[in-house]
């Protein structure tokens, strides 16, 4: 019987070792590799074409919802399994709007996480009871029109990897090596991004982000 293959996408070694663990002890699944940050698993989800991704929302670099965009257009077979700390609907049905197959807390009993793999893995969906609960059935969230609260500021997924960069407090010659481009087309994504959110300064940038849940609150702005 062919393995269901796992990428494990979570910045904490702690609990990724505490995944693997859990998932060597089913005979069905095998963890293929792990990622400590969003853009290393879009890159390992490339190369290795898991089956399932169990995806953190709050990583560094590029965040689990970005990640999740740039996974599932790119590689629309691989499923990907939201595993976070964040339980309130607006995380859950930005995910499930982006594509995303279940959502878990990481308050979930263990025994919760395989049968999750197994149930994404066979095209339908799982959610945390207490999400569940919350709507009326795994269905029912699956079906809704989830489209989220309006956020009429579209931003590029190239924007969305800058904000948080800069958010997280890169400097633009940082952004420019992190992501590979000139520093003046970080400057250019810097002012569009600017002249979208009508913010004006880097303060105003990790306000945005951290409204829209692309890094934590513990992050602190910078000024300028």
């Amino acid at each position: 019987m062919k393995k269901i293959t796992v990428l494990l996408a979570e910045d904490h070694m702690i609990v990724r070792e505490g995944l693997r663990v859990l998932l060597d002890l089913e005979n069905d699944l095998e963890v293929v590799g792990e990622a400590e940050n969003g853009r290393q698993t879009v890159e390992l989800t490339r190369k290795l074409t898991p089956d399932v991704v169990i995806m953190d929302i709050a990583m560094p670099l590029l965040n689990g919802m970005e990640a999740t965009r740039q996974i599932l257009r790119a590689q629309p077979a691989t499923r990907v399994l939201i595993l976070s700390a964040h339980s309130d609907d607006a995380y859950v049905e930005r995910v499930m709007t982006l594509g995303a197959a279940g959502y878990l807390i990481k308050q979930t009993a263990a025994s919760a996480l395989a049968k999750a793999v197994r149930a994404v893995a066979a095209g339908k969906t799982f959610f945390s009871p207490s999400i569940a609960r919350r709507f009326s059935s795994a269905e029912a969230v699956a079906g809704r029109n989830v489209t989220p609260k309006p956020r009429s500021i579209s931003l590029t997924s190239r924007e969305t990897e800058v904000l948080q960069l800069v958010a997280e407090g890169l400097a633009n010659k940082q952004i420019a090596a992190e992501l590979g481009i000139s520093i003046k087309t970080v400057e250019k994504h810097r002012q569009s991004l600017m002249d979208k959110l009508n913010v004006h300064d880097t303060a105003g940038l990790t306000r945005h982000a951290i409204a829209a849940g692309i890094i934590e609150s513990s992050v602190q702005p910078t000024t300028g």
